[in-house]
């Protein structure tokens, strides 16, 4: 992996400064030391990386992913969650290994790197693979065991989400973090939710949580519980450990103010939420409470790839469209929930901006391309007319992970013949 104790960046536009401005950009092992537009000092004999006609912008975070589902990409389409998941994806997933897991999450953050994503979160079986292969490419991730409670090894799995907290939480130069994944409402009975709750407050870990996909799942909660899923995971305490809601589609005004209040942050995922034909998440409302909401693409069987750029492309047209007001979420709101929020709704806070002090998780993007031009502002170009292969450069932790569009410490092509054997093998 390409580390230097000292790297700069020069010549380089920065997405948060004026434009047409140039930038020395300084980065002192993992972090961004220096921004300047003369050359700094104590940078003589570091490695220059130059940005000629690049623009520097924050790495892109993915808050929602099941990165191994690449391996499902393209086998279930066109089809509602619940008949999706029954018939097809729950039945396919009963075939994965340990190796599966690992070859599907290492297709993924290839996919990731190469569009410009630098942190992801997930939630998936195996744990230990991901965080394995987390560590071995350098990106950062947010990592939860998905826990069903209607099994009979479900203690067995809680167990496992504990045991993934105590071997990798915080680890990997701290680039991993750890959380609870409680898969959803009509999958962990509340007697279990009680024990994923008590052991996460017992750890001081946070949780991350399906939460109100559908209109279905909120009226089959109401029917049973006689509350939304959203005040039921309050009623059980869940909120005060700290939660990562992902989706959030169907809440309504008094779920939110509890969200408001308990600071529950948000993973939306546009595309997903689409392609199910589950709604679209009131995401003007969340933002005016201050709810904290970051962009996730979900499993790729889901939606066609893990492009993060479009999911924030799409969360800042989606709510033009159906309100009427442009201005709804304009696109240096829409960026600011794939980079800072995204960060901050994972528990990474010195992430997410180019700003001295942050850690360097960047991404150059060559803007020597056509729908580049002419540059009136750079923010609008890279959220409604930039494509994610523009991305040439990939820094994470201060480690250049890719150069010149190229993935510099990743075997592409085994992983992509593993990732179609297994794929096929799962599906036949």
């Amino acid at each position: 992996m390409t580390y230097l104790s000292k790297l700069l960046i020069k010549n380089v536009e920065i997405i948060s400064a004026p434009d047409n401005e140039k930038y020395f950009l300084g980065i002192d092992n993992d972090t961004i030391s220096v921004i300047s537009k003369e050359m700094p000092t104590g940078f003589e004999n570091a490695e220059i990386i130059n940005a000629s006609d690049k623009i520097a912008v924050p790495g892109l975070v993915n808050t929602h992913t099941h990165a191994a589902m690449t391996l499902l990409r393209s086998y279930a389409d066109d089809m509602v969650l619940m008949d999706w998941l029954q018939n097809k994806i729950w039945p396919a997933e009963a075939g994965l290994n340990d190796e599966d897991i690992y070859w599907g999450t290492m297709l993924s953050i290839a996919e990731m790197l190469k569009t410009g994503t630098t942190c992801f979160a997930d939630m998936y079986f195996a744990m230990d693979k991901v965080a394995q292969a987390v560590n071995e490419t350098g990106i950062r991730a947010s990592l939860s065991r998905g826990l069903v409670g209607l099994t009979p090894d479900a203690d067995e799995k809680l167990q496992d989400n504990e045991m993934l907290f105590k071997n990798w939480h915080g680890k990997a130069d701290g680039r991993i973090r750890v959380m609870f994944g409680p898969h959803a409402p009509y999958t962990c009975p509340v007697s279990y939710l009680k024990k994923v709750v008590a052991k996460a407050g017992e750890l001081n870990a946070e949780i991350h949580m399906h939460l109100c996909e559908t209109a279905g799942e909120v009226s089959d909660c109401v029917k049973e519980h006689n509350m939304t899923p959203i005040k039921l995971m309050n009623s059980l305490d869940m909120f005060d450990c700290g939660t990562l809601a992902a989706h959030c589609v169907h809440v309504s005004e008094a779920d939110l103010d509890i969200m408001a209040d308990k600071k529950v942050r948000v993973a939306h995922n546009p595309q997903s939420n689409l392609k199910l034909a589950s709604g679209i998440a009131p995401v003007p409302a969340m933002l005016k409470r201050g709810i904290i909401v970051g962009l996730g693409t979900d499993g790729t069987s889901s939606n066609n790839n893990l492009d993060l750029l479009e999911e924030c492309r799409l969360a800042a047209m989606l709510h033009k469209g159906i309100s009427g007001d442009p201005l709804l979420i304009p696109a240096q709101e829409a960026l600011k929930l794939a980079t800072k929020q995204g960060a901050s709704a994972l528990g990474f806070t010195d992430v997410g901006e180019i700003e001295v002090g942050q850690k360097a998780d960047i991404v150059l993007y060559d803007m020597q391309k056509p729908y580049w031009y002419p540059r009136h502002d750079r923010v609008s170009l890279l959220v409604y007319a930039a494509s994610a292969t523009d991305a040439d450069t990939v820094i994470v932790n201060g480690k250049v992970l890719m150069k010149n569009g190229e993935l510099l410490e990743m075997d592409v092509e085994k992983i992509y013949a593993e990732a179609n054997m297994r794929g096929h093998r799962l599906t036949r």
